[in-house]
This record gives structure tokens, sequence and C-alpha cells, in this order.
């Protein structure tokens, strides 16, 4: 056989041996059922109870109407999966090893091939891999998996504990605890083989974890160490290729952990979003045994250097993030699952969502801990988008315990997913939980179950083993040196304590919890601002969703209460309202002004964050997105429309902004500049104006000489010289910065009275159509939050149009009637 024809004999077989490296099982005719019943019905994995269920109209659809309270039977029940499978007798024989991998169990399951009980599970977030080979046979196989109700289990763990805990019995259950409702999702406990399962056939070795630490990164090269960890069916030779180039290593039985140096020369840098590209590199590695391949794993990585940077100063501690050598300010928001039921979360969605946040000029996306460590998607969306992500581990608002089981489950799922995810260029930061710390401290919790001194301790005890121990020691052993930047808990202080704002990062819920006005978060900033919200309705298409027949639109309609889950949502939302609004009565008015009153408070909040940089050097508001159709702290709801908080998020995150501040009399004004390159001799202008366009007021500052590389505070002006005796409730000001060339870098217009208080004209909007797919707007005097309505996505809304001026609109879809409203019609 001369060489060119044993190398193709052997790229046959090797094509041969990929093709049996797995089996999937997740396209199997799986059946499930109640465990109590005999009959079994077709299922989807990866599913949920509850959508099989759906499926067969065993239970309405939770998220219309009032259902969410029909299904609530399904958490208390036991069900079964089951499907069969076949084998051959080939690949039986000719196979070493063969694994049963379940990628993700919701949650306590007995799993049992052939009748063999295998394995039993206690975590939802972690990997099950599962030696099969023995426990296989020839033809028709049958797998069960029997899945205990995660409620019951979780009451009888709680029994357990000596003292009552919060929440219980989510807390004792390694499940995303959002499931158990929250305060704007719904109560769906759920069970299933929510990830996909399959069998690996592998002999010689197995390639399973590959990361890659960064040593050194410089303008000439990046000095790379990347680690594999082989599992050898016998000892002997074997060849490790990084990117085709080949490295020998003699290998033991077992396990084995290797290193290999990788250089990158002339590395080009991944940048976070609004400061470059996002480069990334290709990293291939190959494990083969003489002429035998064996396996690939691919991924892509990013070169850039992460440090969180906590010094002390005049004021307190300093907390943000330099990214590749530079302070970067962050802006961004918080982010819940997309779904209650997770399988039905696409690749599509999570781009979507990704690029929206993108869009509206983000950095980062800080993952909560009350819902799940996302799919692979969400963070290669990241990776691709120059978003940062702050990694919370899953725990949220609650205590938990430290037994021996307890801990060596959650360093098994620490592992699991910090092996999973490091290689990613997005992932900025570990944090251990979301809001234990504070409430332990700062819920009363303690007194409200009469807790003994010793039980205090015990909550301390636990808190820190977790926390303090064992997360950080297995990130350690874990993640390359330069993924391991770790925080024990958002927010570190509780947002009653002075510390909270002069010290780690903040959660500030004056305001909606508190029901402190909006103006209190001119008072209230931190160094780093992580969360912070106010609820605003849903686009008026997602409100619609919510009903399984025709839409009663009404605030007193029972499905319309229903989907508001915060206890005082609505009383909240109007109290609000009436302060800076009038509240209407007409329903499509209504969802209008809530969500411009949750525009409001947010633009107030991130203005005030940004004013006070460098002092304070991150927002991140509470909430990107929705789990179900719903009123929320979201500004992305269910459907992936933008409310009134998306597009005002959009400009408030621009890159360059010129921000105003009314103190003593006197306007302040602040140029900030978030790009790396700098603006040499700024000037600002500024024109006051009535409604109806008439100037009756122009300035101009010019700072001599000075650039705006970061913030400048720029020249007060008395408010009383700048507008005279001018009525306060019919002018507002035109702002301008521009660079030395003339050039527009930022502009804004400045109101001195609130909305409710504007003596606004009625303005005549026109709608001129360009073409299928854009509009021109424009109006004879101001319309302020112009509203325009469609089923279309608008690429702005929400906006204020000044008078005699005119706005070009691009829609995602041709859309032949469009509605337009201004805050004008919810005043008359």
């Amino acid at each position: 056989m001369n060489k060119t024809i044993l190398f193709a004999f052997l790229l046959i077989q090797n094509i041969i041996s990929a093709q049996l490296a797995e089996q999937s099982l997740s396209g199997e005719k799986w059946q499930f059922k109640n465990a109590k019943d005999n009959n079994w019905l077709s299922a989807k994995v990866p599913g949920t109870v509850h959508l099989d269920l759906m499926d067969h109209n065993i239970i309405p659809d939770p998220f219309k109407d009032e259902n969410e309270k029909k299904v609530q039977w399904v958490e208390n029940e036991d069900w079964d999966y089951q499907t069969s499978f076949t084998v051959s007798s080939k690949h039986l024989s000719k196979s070493q090893n063969i694994d049963l991998i379940f990628n993700g169990l919701d949650t306590f399951s007995e799993i049992y091939l052939n009748g063999k009980l295998l394995k039993k599970t206690d975590n939802m977030f972690r990997k099950w891999v599962i030696p099969v080979k023995e426990h296989l046979k020839s033809g028709e196989n049958i797998l069960l998996v029997k899945f205990k109700s995660a409620v019951s289990t979780g009451k009888e763990l709680a029994k357990k504990v000596p003292f009552t805990m919060p929440e219980s019995p989510r807390s004792f259950v390694r499940k995303t605890q959002y499931h158990f409702g929250w305060d704007w999702g719904p109560r769906l406990v759920t069970a299933g083989i929510w990830k996909g399962v399959k069998l690996e056939f592998w002999n010689n070795a197995k390639l399973e974890n590959v990361k890659v630490g960064q040593k050194n990164l410089t303008k000439d090269k990046a000095d790379l160490a990347i680690q594999a960890e082989i599992i050898a069916e016998k000892e002997g030779e074997y060849i490790v290729s990084i990117n085709s180039k080949p490295f020998d290593f003699q290998l033991k039985k077992g396990k084995n952990t290797i290193q290999i140096p990788y250089t990158i020369n002339n590395p080009k840098l991944w940048q976070p979003n609004g400061w470059g590209k996002q480069e990334l590199y290709l990293i291939r590695v190959s494990l083969q045994k003489g002429s035998i391949h064996i396996a690939d794993k691919d991924f892509n990585i990013g070169l850039r250097t992460v440090e969180l940077i906590q010094e002390k100063d005049s004021k307190g501690k300093s907390f943000y993030f330099k990214v590749n050598g530079n302070p970067l300010y962050i802006k961004g928001t918080n982010w819940i699952p997309g779904d209650s039921f997770s399988p039905r979360m696409t690749k599509e969605k999570y781009q979507h969502l990704i690029k929206q946040a993108k869009e509206a000029n983000m950095n980062m996306i800080r993952v909560w801990g009350g819902g799940i460590y996302e799919e692979d998607e969400f963070y290669k969306a990241c990776d691709e988008n120059g978003i940062l992500v702050w990694q919370d581990f899953m725990f949220a608002g609650s205590f938990y315990p430290s037994d021996e089981h307890f801990l060596n489950n959650v360093k098994e799922e620490v592992k699991d997913q910090v092996n999973r995810l490091q290689n990613h260029p997005s992932i900025a930061l570990w944090c251990g939980n979301n809001e234990v710390d504070e409430a332990i401290v700062n819920w009363g919790y303690q007194k409200q179950f009469n807790y003994s001194k010793e039980d205090s301790l015990q909550v301390w005890k636990d808190y820190r083993k977790v926390f303090h121990e064992l997360i950080p020691n297995t990130l350690k052993e874990n993640a390359t040196a330069d993924k391991n930047i770790y925080w024990p808990s958002s927010p570190s202080i509780g947002w009653g304590h002075q510390e909270s704002l002069t010290e780690g990062d903040s959660h500030y819920w004056g305001v909606w919890w508190g029901e402190q006005p909006f103006e209190i978060y001119n008072e209230k900033v931190g160094r780093f601002m992580s969360e912070y919200g106010f609820q605003g309705m849903p686009t008026l298409e997602t409100t619609k969703t919510m009903f399984s027949g025709n839409p009663d639109l009404s605030l007193q309609n029972p499905t319309i209460k229903a989907h508001e889950k915060h206890s005082r949502g609505w009383q909240i939302i109007d109290e609000y309202i009436k302060r800076d609004y009038i509240l209407p009565a007409d329903f499509v008015k209504y969802n209008y002004v809530s969500q411009l009153v949750q525009a409001r408070g947010m633009q107030i909040a991130i203005e005030a964050h940004r004013r006070a940089k460098p002092y304070n050097m991150g927002t991140l508001y509470w909430q990107l997105n929705d789990c179900w159709p719903v009123v929320s702290w979201s500004s992305i709801d269910y459907l992936g429309n933008w409310k009134a908080l998306h597009y005002q998020v959009k400009r408030s995150f621009e890159q360059q902004v010129i921000l105003t501040e009314e103190k003593d009399g006197n306007l302040n004004f602040y140029a900030i500049n978030d790009e790396l390159k700098k603006f040499n001799n700024i000037s600002l202008s500024i024109q006051v104006a009535k409604f109806n366009g008439e100037i009756i007021n122009q300035i101009h500052i010019s700072p001599a000489e000075k650039e705006l590389n970061d913030i400048l505070k720029l020249n007060s002006v008395e408010i009383k010289k700048l507008i005279g005796d001018s009525d306060k409730s019919k002018i507002f000001l035109k702002l301008s910065l521009q660079d030395q060339h003339g050039n527009v870098i930022a502009q804004n217009i400045h109101y001195f009275s609130k909305p409710k208080d504007l003596k606004l004209s009625q303005p005549n909007i026109r709608i001129k159509k360009i073409s299928p797919t854009e509009i021109e707007i424009s109006t004879d005097v101001l319309a302020k939050d112009v509203y325009l309505i469609g089923d279309v996505h608008f690429s702005d809304n929400f906006f204020d149009l000044l008078p005699q001026t005119s706005k070009r609109i691009q829609l995602s879809k041709p859309l032949e009637r469009i509605e337009v409203m201004s805050l004008w019609d919810t005043m008359n």
C-alpha cells in the first residue's frame, strides 16, 4: 500500500472514529409521566415538565390570564422520563469506554439504565458523567430518569437544620432560585432534563478541560500557557497539537494535567464595547496517539487584561475596573434568565438581547445570582459584542447551609462552571452571591424567626464557609491566575449604611423600596452602583400576550393585575407618576406614562453617577430583560421590545455627554468622555428657547485650552442671569458640546420644571413616509416624549422633538399605519 492510499485510509478511519465519538440521546423518542400514573406521553429533551404538560393540554399556558395559579400542583409531583436507544455490537465491542453525559438535570433525580440504578443527582448546575459500558447491551437499551419534587425534597432537607431558614426550602436546593417566584417572575418550580444528553465513546484517552492562562501581554507578543486535562486509558506516548503545532507527551494511566507554552506575536487586543474591536483568536487543541486522531477542542480567546482596583482614598476606597491598562467607566445592566423555561431560550434570542445591550452603549452585564449560569451562546455573544460579564454564582437573598454534602456539591458546581466559562474574554469578575450578606445583616430574619445567639452565629459561620472559603479556594484551584478576580457578595454593604456609598459596590433601593423621590439619586452615589431600578409596564404588544383570548386592556382586569408580581407595585408606580406626571385613567396613556416615569428615574440616577466620575466608576441598572410578560424593572420586555427606558439608556450611556446639575441657584455643566481619545479646546453653546421655538437667550462657554479626556466641570451659570424673568415652565435649554473644529460631540435638553408642570401647547406632529422602512417626523412646537406606536422596532422613540425640527426614524419592517402620542395628550 503506497503512502497516499495509506493516508487516505487513515483519514477515513479517523472520520469514522470521529463519527462514533458521540451519540446524542436528546433527539430520541422520549416519554414522560407522573410517577403515580401508568400512561406515558411524548416529551421533548431538552425541556421541562411544564412544557411537556402544556404540549398535551394538561395544563394551560401559565404566562397567560391567571393560569400561574392553576399549575402550582405540578411542583409537588414526581415525574419520570424515559427513552430507548440502540447501540450496535460493533460500537460496544470497539469502544474501551462509554460515558453517559447529562449536561443538566433539574434537579433531584435517579438515573436507571436497563433497570440498574446508576446515579442520584441533586444539582441543576452540574454536568453528570457516568461510565456505562458495562451496563449497555447490544441493541435496544432503556434509559429512565426519575425526578423527585424539588419542593418536597427541599422541605425534607430543611428539617435537618434546627432553626427556620428564610425562603425555605429554596436555599436547600441547588436549583435556579427564581423558579420559586420573585417580584418580577412567576412561581414555576420545574423538573426535567433541561440540557442535552449524549453517549460518548472513547478509546486510548479523553481530552477534558482546556484552559488558557495569559502569562504576559505586550504590544509585541502574548505569552500564553495552555493547560489540558487528559484521561488516559493506558500509559504511552501521545501528541497534543495547538493550532497544528505538535507537542509530544508521555502520559500515565488515569488523569494527566499538561501545560504547553504558546505565543502570539503582534497581538491584537480584545476591547470592550466603545473602545475598539473585539479581536478573537481561534485555539484548536488536538489529541492523537500515533496516527490515531482522538479528539479536538476548538474555542476562541481574546487577549486583554482586567483588574479590579480597590485603593484607599480620602473618601473611602475605590472600586473600578482597569481594562487593558486603562480605567473603564462601566455602563450596563443586570441580566435575569430570558425565560421561566430556560430550554426555550434560542441562540437567536441570546444574540438579539446582547446586541441590544451593545446598541445601548453598554460594556458590562451582571449575571444575577438567582438565575442560571447561562448557555454558551450568551457568553459567545458577549465576547463578540464587547460586553464584559460580572458573573454571580447562583445564590440569592437567603441563608445557605454549609454541611459537608452541601459544600461538596457546591464545590463540584463551581468547578464545572469555572472550567466551562473561564476562556471567554468577556468574563471580568466572579461574585459569590446576590444580597446574601445583606439578607443576614439588614433584613431582620433573625428577629422574625426568633433566632438564638447560637443560631445567628451559625448563619455567619455557614456564610463564611461557602463564600469566603469554599468558593474562592475552588476558584484558585481551577481558574488561571489572570481569570481569578473574586468578590464575595453583591452588594458588599447594605444600602442603609453610609459605608455602602464610600466603598465596594452598592445596591441602592431607597427609590422604589424606600419610596424616596428620584432626586435622592443625586445624593446617594456610591463607588460602583451595581443595582438600582424602577418598574414600568411592558409595551402594548407584549401586554396583549398576557391574554389567551381578546385582550381587555384595563388596569382593573385581573390578568393585568396578576402580571405585576410586586405586592405593592401598582401603588408605588401610581405614587411616582403623581409626583412627576398627571396620572392617566386611560390604559394606553397609563402604559405610556408608566414607561416615561421609569425612564425618567433611571436617567436621573445614571446622570448622577456619571457626573460623579471618577468617584463613581460604574452604573448597572436593574434590569435588562424579562422571563415572561410582566410589569417589571426591565428595559426590554419579554418579546424583545424596547421600553422607553432602553431608548433613554442608549442616550444616557453615550460615550460623550453634556450633563447639567441645578444647585444653589446655579446651573453646573459636566462634559464627560468615556472613550480613549481626547477632545481639545471644547466649547459649550446654550440656547434658551420657548416651546414655540423662539430664542430668548444664547451664551457660549469656551474653556481656554482645556482638553476633554475624562470628565470636565465647565463654568457654572447663574440661572437667573441665564433665563431672566422667563417662566420656567415654558422654556427649555438646548445644549451643544463642540470640539475645536466645531463638530458636535454631545447634545442635551434641560428643563427647569417637572413634566407635569410644563405648560405645553398641542403639537402638530406630521409623519412623512420616506421609504417602506423610513419615516420623517416633524413638529411646529415642542413635542415632548414623542411615542410612536406600532408593532415594529423604531430606531428611536420616546424622544423630545424640538420646535420646527424634523427627525428621521428607521423601522424594522414596513408598517402601514403609525399612531403617535406625546406628553401633551396625557395632560388634556
